[in-house]
């Protein structure tokens, strides 16, 4: 069973470059680094591609409105140099109210634009003079400076909805989920997979403890809050069994905050949208989703208490997986 890894949000600088040293005495498939409003990922996957030299590394996700096109060549470019070619460029569209209100730019037709996006990137990574006339992007005679070790870097977009997804199937290497739940996978992933195989990723919540509860509670939080603050999340997980739940999480947070919602996320609820339990429950559940038809399950660490216990207990829990 293949298995990434995703460090960052909830992680310092030197927890995730701890965590990235316990991984690189291991053989995971992957580390993947996140970039919401903390940390650049750039930065970060650059420095922890020289502690652990052998997994392919990965930003989950890069948005598209915040850097151009051939900015992203570049990193792209000298992150898969750096790695001596185990970059994989994750891209997604971000939110409205975080381009609209936090990067100052204008959120508008994502679909068209990370096609726009992808295409450009390709040509500049191929080594090839880029002229580019498109609704979004206008370039002429852009070439890199730098050969990264490949002229082409596996692109995996980041989706939610179905026509995102259907982009995904049409121009990516691969897909990355999040927040799916287990029977939407199961009808999604066979369906589109019929039409072209690519790599299908999932971010899973993951929470790991000796204390069943205290890994469950660390679970509904994680998700009360992304119900909370993602518009596009809620709508999603409302429209796919989970209407009752995400109603309650919003309405307790519109009332009191992040203290108290998660109550509202039901046991279901988290069995269907994270890996989470004791030690000997964590390869059983994520079992489920690979069933389900994913690829690469990538376990979004969630400490409980001090991170490198929790992190060396989720990883004692796949040892066998891993070695």
């Amino acid at each position: 069973m293949r298995l990434g890894f995703s460090l960052g949000s909830l992680l310092s600088l030197d927890e995730i470059m701890e965590c990235s040293q316990v991984l690189s005495r291991y053989n995971p498939d992957s580390i993947w680094v996140p970039e919401t409003w903390g940390m650049e990922c750039c930065s970060v996957i650059s420095a922890l591609s020289q502690i652990a030299k052998k997994p392919k590394i990965g930003s989950s996700i890069i948005n598209i409105y915040s850097r151009t096109p051939a900015l992203i060549s570049m990193a792209a470019a000298t992150l898969d140099t750096i790695s001596n070619g185990r970059f994989i460029l994750g891209l997604g569209t971000s939110s409205q109210s975080i381009v609209d209100e936090w990067h100052g730019l204008e959120f508008n037709r994502p679909l068209a634009r990370m096609n726009e996006y992808v295409e450009i990137i390709r040509l500049a990574i191929s080594g090839n003079k880029v002229n580019y006339t498109g609704k979004f992007f206008k370039l002429r005679n852009f070439t890199l400076l730098i050969k990264p070790p490949r002229n082409y870097i596996p692109t995996y977009l980041a989706a939610i909805n179905q026509n995102m997804v259907e982009l995904a199937w049409n121009i990516a290497d691969g897909v990355i989920f999040y927040l799916r739940p287990l029977t939407e996978l199961q009808h999604t992933i066979p369906k589109m997979q019929q039409r072209k195989k690519i790599d299908v990723a999932c971010q899973l919540i993951t929470c790991v403890s000796e204390d069943k509860d205290e890994a469950i509670e660390r679970a509904k939080k994680t998700i009360a809050f992304y119900v909370s603050v993602g518009k596009i999340y809620r709508a999603f997980l409302a429209h796919n069994g989970f209407e009752k739940e995400t109603c309650a999480i919003f309405d307790e947070y519109q009332k009191s905050g992040l203290k108290n919602n998660y109550i509202e996320v039901s046991d279901n609820m988290v069995d269907s949208l994270s890996v989470c339990g004791t030690p000997i429950e964590v390869s059983k559940k994520i079992k489920r989703f690979v069933k389900a038809g994913v690829d690469l399950p990538i376990l979004q660490f969630n400490p409980i208490g001090d991170v490198t216990k929790s992190f060396k207990l989720l990883i004692s829990a796949l040892e066998s997986e891993l070695t």
